[in-house]
């Protein structure tokens, strides 16, 4: 069984190596760690739990919980605090969460409608409306089309860079930056435009990029050197057989903003510039890929992020013919509201899946 996937709506009372007071004591701790973040002691624990149990009982289950890896104690604190191993127990075993409410569907419907507005506005939307939900980093990612293409033009921007703009057949507007070789002239651009535009025909962007490096290796072109660059780097960038996608992210603030301790914030900052990359996409789309609903990393369980305090909850957004076309998702601190949160991925990702479909 893949631990990371998310657990079923019908959980077992209490996980498996775990006795009811044991398991009681766990879910409560995460709880309040969930809410506060401050380790939780035994008198607050004998006060919460509806369990007639002395502070000294509570404090022998909760050595117990730390001897099998699933709670620690901070040294500046006599309470306790989950591990990532007992983060996992609790997701797994004891999370309580259930279906969005209509309400709650409805205004999630209302914020991702697609009338009047680009795709891109949409997706910035629903990662923008991910990260105020969650109080976490939003993330939404979807791949290039690979439909027929209308017209691509590249339009200079500053030294060294050119804005390409892709329109599909359909009418969307796809807009992204690339680098440029130094002293490209205005009129290599445009030539590159033109030269492109000519060979559309109704092409995908994969079958575009087929012919144009067919025409190049044969020289039967006559574009100069510096053209060819900058073709070849926008095909690259926006061909669906490469690495190109859209990635959004929203709330990285926010993330900042709940780490306290110094030493974590280097981990963050490199976790942000790999999901900046565009390798990362398609490791959030190999996440995402054989899972019906949310699939839930804790840790340096994901690949993405090693111990820093960081959990990602990710699913795939899926078409009408079930295939994934994107993948919706959430990056937080470990005590991230997972039963508020889960609900809101899964119903969100399906919102996308017919969007992009």
């Amino acid at each position: 069984m893949d631990q990371s996937r998310l657990p079923p709506l019908n959980k077992p009372k209490y996980p498996v190596g775990l006795d009811a007071r044991s398991a009681a004591v766990l879910r409560e701790i995460v709880e309040q760690y969930v809410e506060t973040g401050e380790p939780v002691g035994s008198r607050t624990l004998s006060r919460r739990l509806p369990l007639n149990v002395s502070p000294a009982t509570i404090r022998n289950v909760m050595a117990d919980l730390t001897d099998a890896g699933l709670l620690f104690a901070p040294h500046t604190s006599a309470g306790r605090l989950p591990t990532d191993r007992g983060l996992r127990l609790f997701v797994d075993g004891l999370l309580q969460f259930g279906e969005l409410s209509e309400d709650e569907r409805s205004t999630i419907n209302a914020a991702l409608a697609h009338s009047g507005r680009s795709l891109q506005d949409t997706l910035t939307e629903a990662s923008t409306m991910l990260s105020g939900l969650s109080a976490a980093a939003g993330i939404v990612l979807a791949p290039k089309g690979d439909g027929p293409v209308k017209h691509i033009e590249f339009v200079p921007l500053n030294a060294g860079r050119a804005l390409v703009v892709l329109v599909s057949a359909d009418g969307q507007v796809e807009n992204r930056v690339i680098d440029t070789p130094p002293g490209l002239p205005p009129a290599a651009l445009q030539q590159a435009s033109n030269y492109l535009n000519a060979q559309l025909s109704g092409l995908s962007l994969a079958e575009l990029r087929s012919r144009v490096a067919g025409d190049m290796n044969a020289d039967r072109t006559a574009l100069d050197a510096l053209t060819n660059n900058v073709i070849e780097q926008g095909l690259a960038t926006w061909s669906s057989e490469g690495r190109g996608g859209s990635l959004i992210i929203r709330g990285q603030g926010r993330l900042l903003a709940d780490v306290d301790q110094v030493e974590k914030l280097g981990s963050i900052q490199a976790l942000f510039e790999r999901l900046e990359a565009q390798e990362t996409m398609l490791k959030l789309l190999e996440l995402a890929e054989g899972s019906d609903g949310v699939r839930i990393f804790i840790g340096a369980e994901s690949g993405l992020f090693g111990a820093a305090g960081m959990s990602m909850m990710i699913a795939p957004a899926r078409n009408a013919q079930d295939r994934i076309v994107g993948a919706i998702g959430v990056i937080g601190p470990t005590r991230i509201n997972y039963g508020k949160i889960i609900p809101v991925v899964d119903y969100t990702a399906r919102v996308i899946g017919r969007i992009l479909g």
